[in-house]
């Protein structure tokens, strides 16, 4: 049984592309890995979309733009960084109920930001009902680079912890106070690690793959399409000694348009829709084609997997810092044509020197025990009292 006075952590996201959800889940895992003979409750709330119907509405239109219409994220990402709305009265109105209930229902302890729209708002409850001062809020950063969201930056949270130096400085720019920020690495769920070659082989196995065959793995991310489905339209139609997975994350009518795409092609495709186990298709790939998630960037990593990142379209800006790095760092290429990809693949086959130095730049990009690392910083500023009364560990993972 859990301690009426067991520690409890409140981790806050938004389902606005599966970043942040894979943040939160990587948190909750961490505390699960890492304390599991402490006492703690976590609870996981997609505040933007539970707070308020009209901001539901916007979490499923900024998830239609991102699938649909990825050249228009660059005007969104103006537009919010121009006009804040994450600070407006109009939107603090319709969702402080829900918050105001929230911490009055389930007392945390700790909270914990994982989305850049979410931070302001709990600051503000919080000092509304005199907790300012004793439940301390923290900021995961999920975007690694310069160049993300401004709504990241919020004088009243307790302790940021991000990916980099140069999420770091881009803070400070902000106005954040450097004696706040703390260089952490990113919220990479446990789970995703380097395979040896027998798990990446029993991995392509239970896929129904050639357990030995190079591994292509074409990501369409949690939301499914983007200019993804146009490159694996190329992709199918190379003459390529390969195989192929590709995940059409939340988009039914993108998986029935890959099985078709993939019937014509030229060697095996798996076509898998939504994936809670997207750590094995990572361990059972080779390479992995993707838009340039943060999250998504640095799962792939953990696992030593290059990364052939879509440039089609360019990144969006909180993206393109990851871009410069993974080109950079020799870890990856960024496709600028959808016709490049064949040439590409067929490039990292046929040359091992190659594709050994691309996989070998894997190494090094990220912190290591970057999840480690964040859960200590969290449950350190946690009162003294609460953390002594600890029993094993109880984890609440799911909506408010």
């Amino acid at each position: 049984m859990l301690k009426e006075r067991a520690p409890k952590i409140l981790i806050i996201s938004s389902d606005t592309g599966g970043g942040h959800k894979s943040a939160a889940a990587a948190i909750v895992a961490g505390v699960q890995k890492f304390w599991g003979g402490d006492s703690y409750a976590v609870r996981v709330v997609k505040a933007v979309e539970e707070s308020h119907h009209l901001s539901a509405r916007l979490v499923a239109g900024y998830n239609w733009v991102l699938r649909n219409r990825q050249h228009w994220m660059k005007y969104l990402y103006w537009f919010v960084n121009r006009f804040r709305p994450e600070t407006r009265e109009f939107f603090h109105r319709r969702s402080i109920g829900f918050v105001r209930d929230l911490f009055e229902r389930w007392c945390p302890h700790v909270v914990v930001s994982v989305h850049p729209l979410t931070q302001h708002i709990f600051a503000r409850v919080l000092k509304e009902l005199g907790l300012a001062d004793k439940v301390p809020l923290v900021t995961v950063v999920t975007d690694p680079c310069y160049g993300f969201w401004k709504g990241w930056a919020c004088d009243d949270v307790t302790l940021y912890l991000v990916a980099s130096e140069e999420a770091r400085r881009q803070l400070i720019d902000y106005g954040v106070r450097p004696e706040r920020i703390k260089v952490s690495g990113m919220p990479v769920h446990p789970k995703f690690e380097l395979p040896d070659e027998r798990t990446a082989q029993a991995a392509r196995r239970e896929l129904g793959l050639d357990p030995q065959k190079f591994t292509v793995f074409v990501n369409a991310g949690w939301v499914g399409g983007g200019n993804i489905p146009q490159i694996f339209r190329e992709l199918v139609r190379g003459e390529l000694d390969v195989q192929a997975i590709f995940l059409a994350g939340r988009n039914e009518e993108l998986r029935s348009e890959a099985e078709s795409i993939a019937a014509s092609a030229q060697f095996p495709v798996k076509v898998i829709g939504y994936s809670e186990q997207v750590e094995q298709l990572m361990q059972a790939a080779n390479v992995m084609v993707s838009k340039l998630g943060g999250l998504t960037t640095f799962e792939a990593l953990a696992c030593r997997v290059p990364i052939i990142a879509d440039a089609t379209t360019p990144p969006m800006p909180q993206e393109s810092g990851a871009a410069t790095m993974l080109a950079r760092r020799g870890a990856g290429v960024l496709l600028k044509r959808a016709a490049d990809i064949v040439p590409e693949v067929r490039r990292m086959v046929e040359d091992s020197r190659y594709y050994s130095n691309l996989r070998a730049a894997t190494a090094g990009l990220a912190l290591p025990d970057s999840t480690r690392r964040i859960v200590e910083e969290i449950t350190a500023l946690i009162p003294a009292p609460l953390a002594a009364e600890e029993e094993p560990a109880h984890l609440e993972a799911r909506s408010a």
